[in-house]
């Protein structure tokens, strides 16, 4: 019996290798000795470069940044033996990295991330893997495109240091310094929102107050991130409202895209490819995954529906133990998952789940793999049934 544990995390409470543990031993204490292959998954925010180095043969390497308020931080990046690499925007930009008190997304800037993607480069890499979730910046990646050598300039001629206060003054861009290396180098970035640059569905209104923007400060972020879409156009031709993503982690999706040529793609694809997904799946009997909160969301491309479509090809059967419902989860039937098992029902409540995670969790896993068990008892010598 081979099962494949490929689980995201519950944010909060659980991590994506303590799923898999817990997994591995339920499964033993019900089947006995059964064959495993742990399947580390993020979402492109923090932790995707922990679970890249989880679940493949990469190498783990370090880099002093630039935090999103200019402070020396050490980031994380992986990197492969054939020249890719994966790293974050949460390790350099993240939002974890500022005290709630003092976050500010007109003085935040992207500067770190660049910083890490020039250190990719200086280790050799050519094919580059960006998580883009969780950021502190809402700067359009003005901080990270300074970073790889662009400048940005106001009316007046003067240069600007890229921070959200300064799309509002954004006059010209110029890209004749950017590093020669970034020619030769093709640039995926995970992103797995769909927003525009500007609007009501863009950057700033959307993600801003969560950063720490309210009131008059959205207003002015809003309104330089206008200002800077339409640089972008001149520059380029190339109008960021009409790229879905291009408001992904404060703007940067649109400097990636128009800036650099990255392409933007669903970030559970790159993921399942990184860890090796597909090879797990040879030969495997069962695929458990899950997520905090299945609803309408988990069809639009999140680990559910990527893991649920990439087992269905190969026709192993896959069970989501998810925290909860949400609508529209039933939806996940109609893409290769079989049973969803949710963790809050019954006498356990929402705050018995995040308070005893761990147990509320084993102990789901223990009933089902009981009941699979008890249910195949009953019809031996037939095919062996996960639901």
């Amino acid at each position: 019996m081979k099962l494949v544990f490929a689980s995201d995390s519950f944010k909060g409470t659980l991590g994506s290798a303590q799923i898999a543990e817990l997994l591995g031993e339920a499964a033993r204490t019900v089947f006995g000795e059964v064959e495993t292959v742990n399947i580390a998954l993020a979402d492109g925010g923090e932790g995707t470069v922990d679970a890249v180095l989880a679940s493949s043969d990469a190498e783990p390497r370090t880099a002093m940044v630039h935090g999103p308020l200019m402070d020396e931080v050490e980031a994380k990046f992986a990197l492969f033996g054939d020249g890719r690499a994966v790293i974050e925007m949460a390790s350099a930009s993240g939002l974890t990295l500022i005290p709630e008190e003092d976050r500010d997304p007109m003085e935040a800037t992207s500067f770190g991330t660049g910083e890490l993607l020039t250190a990719a480069l200086d280790a050799g890499a050519r094919d580059i893997t960006i998580g883009i979730g969780g950021s502190a910046t809402n700067d359009g990646g003005m901080g990270f495109m300074r970073a790889l050598g662009a400048a940005f300039y106001d009316n007046d001629g003067m240069p600007l240091e890229g921070r959200g206060r300064d799309l509002i003054h954004v006059a010209r861009i110029d890209t004749a310094g950017l590093d020669s290396r970034l020619g030769d180098t093709r640039i995926t970035v995970m992103c797995d929102v769909d927003n525009p640059l500007t609007g009501e569905a863009g950057a700033t209104y959307v993600y801003g107050p969560q950063k720490g923007a309210s009131g008059e400060k959205l207003q002015l972020l809003e309104k330089g991130m206008r200002k800077y879409r339409d640089v972008i156009k001149d520059l380029t031709g190339i109008d960021c409202d009409d790229v879905p993503g291009a408001g992904a982690a404060g703007g940067i999706g649109a400097a990636l895209y128009a800036l650099l040529g990255a392409e933007l793609k669903p970030g559970i694809g790159i993921m399942l490819e990184l860890t090796g997904f597909d090879d797990a799946l040879e030969g495997a009997d069962l695929v458990i995954t899950g997520e905090g909160r299945a609803d309408s969301q988990s069809m639009r491309g999140k680990v559910l529906n990527g893991i649920g479509l990439r087992a269905r090809e190969k026709a192993v059967p896959v069970t989501a133990i998810v925290g909860g419902l949400g609508d529209g989860w039933e939806g996940l039937f109609g893409c290769g998952i079989a049973k969803v098992i949710p963790l809050v029902q019954g006498r356990v409540t929402l705050e018995d789940a995040m308070q005893r995670a761990s147990e509320v969790y084993s102990d789901a896993a223990l009933r089902y793999f009981r009941t699979v068990k008890e249910k195949n008892e009953k019809h031996p010598g037939t095919k062996f049934y996960w639901t």
